[in-house]
């Protein structure tokens, strides 16, 4: 019993080979993507088809280097910094909302411009939510303790508004709420409160009610608000079982809104068809299982809540953005993680699977 005990208290010496090298091939599907999906909106906005790859490259770089950094830090780190990391996240959501500090754009107001880059609050706050949780699990405090800073951090993002980041915040709070073994009562009760939010927010906006309105009669209004959704489909269509080939879509050329942000995947199963649609889904399908098989192999309470945090984050940001496109649930504006053009977002996501690589490091095993 001892020798067996012994051997499940050694640890990896290396982080998980299988999730490294998943997400650097993540990123460079994504840049590929990028330089076939941008090149036409590139040569309209700036007259240079190289403008949003040349800008992704850079994310890419910057991202790839977080990412080795945060797995070479130890989990317990983030632990110890986890209420300040929170609040900072608190006040930039806030700053955001201040003409003075955001700007807005697409009809929401949701960066803050620091001289080259403008950053998302939403997209630091993700993270800094998944860390604040995890602190809170290892705690073992009540469940008030977990849904006020869910409320809290749902509340201001719908102030921008992003109903879209508002899901994947409550996608990773329920998620963690799960693996803390908060009373499976509490759990339902905060998903049946956040499905009433919802639905609430959808129908006090006329924005969002028509999204749904067309998410259930996709025919209305071809040339207007259904536009969107029947150039996604008419991609997908167009794709067929092997799609029309590598840098053939039409789409692409101006006809599909945001081909480069959160209607990506559209391009991409436009080109590479069925076959290829499917390969994505498998990749982050892998992607979920190595995250909850870190987790459950995780060395403490802290780093096992924070892991599954991530890997919800990721797995479900991935599963909204498909489901929307495969009009499985009416759109969102969720941007496809890895492939979807946009700094905050890409350096973010690979921040966070540094993490994982790191929990995977210190993570239990017998040998």
């Amino acid at each position: 019993m001892r020798r067996r005990l012994s051997r499940l208290a050694k640890q990896t010496d290396s982080p998980d080979r299988n999730l490294f090298f998943l997400t650097l091939s993540f990123v460079v599907l994504g840049l590929i993507a990028i330089a076939d999906v941008s090149a036409p909106q590139a040569i309209n906005l700036t007259g240079d088809k190289y403008f949003f790859l040349k800008q992704q490259l850079v994310w890419s770089a910057i991202g790839v280097v977080v990412l080795l950094v945060t797995s070479k830090i130890k989990h317990t780190l983030w632990e110890k910094v986890a209420l300040p990391f929170f609040v900072v996240c608190l006040i930039l959501l806030l700053a955001v909302l201040f003409p003075a500090f955001g700007f807005t754009a697409l009809g929401a107001r949701r960066w803050i411009p620091l001289g080259f880059f403008s950053l998302q609050p939403s997209e630091l706050v993700k993270l800094g939510l998944a860390v604040y949780l995890a602190k809170v699990a290892m705690k073992a405090k009540g469940p008030a303790s977990y849904f006020v800073p869910i409320i809290v951090v749902a509340a201001l993002i719908m102030l921008q508004p992003d109903l879209g980041t508002t899901l994947v915040i409550g996608v990773i709070g329920l998620a963690q709420i799960f693996v803390a073994g908060v009373s499976l009562w509490y759990l339902l009760l905060g998903m049946g409160a956040g499905v009433l939010g919802v639905l609430v927010l959808i129908l006090t906006s006329p924005y969002r009610k028509e999204r749904l309105l067309t998410f259930f009669e996709a025919t209305r209004d071809p040339l207007g608000k259904s536009y969107h959704i029947r150039q996604i489909l008419l991609a997908l269509g167009s794709g067929g079982i092997f799609g029309v080939g590598l840098g053939a879509s039409r789409q692409k050329f101006l006809f599909l809104p945001e081909a480069t942000t959160d209607s990506i995947f559209a391009v991409i199963a436009e080109e590479t068809g069925f076959i290829g649609s499917v390969v994505i889904v498998a990749l982050f399908a892998y992607f979920v299982y190595l995250g909850m098989k870190i987790a459950s192999a995780a060395p403490d309470r802290f780093s096992q809540v924070l892991a599954a945090g991530i890997t919800a984050w990721i797995g479900g940001q991935a599963f909204i953005n498909i489901a929307s496109m495969v009009s499985l649930v009416p759109l969102t504006g969720v941007p496809l993680p890895f492939f979807s053009y946009g700094g905050s977002s890409l350096v973010m996501i690979l921040a966070a699977c540094g993490i994982l690589l790191s929990i995977s490091r210190h993570a239990k095993t017998e040998k």
